[in-house]
């Protein structure tokens, strides 16, 4: 055994060159890393009313061309409500004709007739009224007799000058206030059938999109809330990795660079590309942090896998991403 301190101190110095190398050698070729779940682009359908479900036509699993029909929910509801609003929009729209018209012929006679039956009404309560006052003078008859007589004039009084308003009214026709309140409620009965038929139309849930269905929450006969998700379609035809990058690869790391993805259970990668990574750490603020603090921060990236055999990938599942490195590039 070599026992001169000179020669160990120089055999030390070679080792440590050696090792030194080595690594200098291992971190150049090695692969730059981040772990992740596999995802999918997902789109959450929701309901747009409270209304049972009375029919699922799609299955879990199922791929679907857009427009196709996914489920039915009850929609008796709904379309009692649209006949209703139509009914309503109708009326609005033949009264305002009336108004436009102007008033018949006949009510015009009818409010003339009714005017002048007052009239008469009028002036016989006006002669009752002085007969009444002049028995009191002879103390045939009580004083209540004249303020009863008096009241009754007073009644046919202003039911004359109502029924000489609205023959008047009739005589003048349709002011602009009134059609413009008629317009205004056929408006407001129009945009109500609208409404009515959307949420009519969205009571049968169909397909966005061209995707697959992900997941049916309810079943047929079940009341999902306004606004409950009730269907999850995954809408790209290829998933994505979505992985961190440590901070000390994020310069390595850019947008369009190709990558490996690892599953359990696969031998085989799978290739990909980066489709997006943050510019922004998942840590704040970055400033505050010591050099070694930041080497802890990561950066959000999304890895688009490419190739066979990625379609029924499930969602959620560990992978392992390997990116190649600029100098590969």
């Amino acid at each position: 055994m070599n026992t001169n301190p000179i020669s160990r101190l120089k055999h030390a110095t070679v080792i440590f060159s050696l090792c030194l190398l080595i690594l200098t050698a291992c971190s150049k070729d090695e692969p730059l890393g981040a772990m992740g779940l596999l995802e999918w682009d997902r789109l959450e359908l929701i309901a747009e009313t409270n209304e049972p479900i009375v029919e699922i036509i799609a299955g879990e699993g199922e791929t679907l061309q857009a427009n196709s029909i996914i489920l039915l929910q009850d929609a008796r509801r709904v379309q009692a409500q649209l006949d209703e609003s139509e009914a309503q929009m109708a009326q609005a729209r033949a009264r305002l004709a009336e108004l436009k018209r102007g008033p018949r012929e006949e009510r015009i006679d009818e409010a003339k007739a009714k005017l002048q039956g007052l009239l008469s009404e009028e002036e016989n309560a006006r002669v009752e009224l002085s007969r009444e006052q002049s028995l009191v003078a002879k103390k045939l008859v009580s004083s209540e007799s004249v303020d009863a007589a008096r009241t009754r004039l007073k009644k046919a009084t202003a039911d004359k000058n109502a029924a000489r308003a609205s023959l008047e009214e009739l005589l003048h026709g349709t002011t602009a206030e009134e059609l413009q309140q008629a317009e205004a409620a056929i408006a407001q009965a129009e945009a109500r059938v609208r409404v009515l038929k959307i949420t009519l139309d969205n009571l049968t849930l169909r397909a966005p999109r061209q995707g697959r269905v992900d997941n049916l929450p309810y079943e047929a006969g079940e009341r999902p809330s306004a606004g409950a998700v009730i269907a999850v379609m995954l809408i790209n035809t290829a998933p994505y990795a979505r992985v961190y990058v440590p901070e000390p690869l994020r310069a390595k790391v850019h947008q369009g660079a190709q990558a490996s993805i690892y599953i359990d259970g696969i031998e085989k990668p799978f290739t990909g590309h980066v489709r997006m990574i943050s510019s922004d750490a998942v840590f704040t603020p970055y400033y505050s942090l010591t050099e070694r603090d930041r080497s802890r921060l990561s950066y959000l990236a999304e890895v688009e896998m490419t190739g066979p055999d990625i379609e029924q990938l499930p969602s959620g599942i560990p992978v392992r991403v390997e990116f190649e490195s600029a100098e590969n590039e």
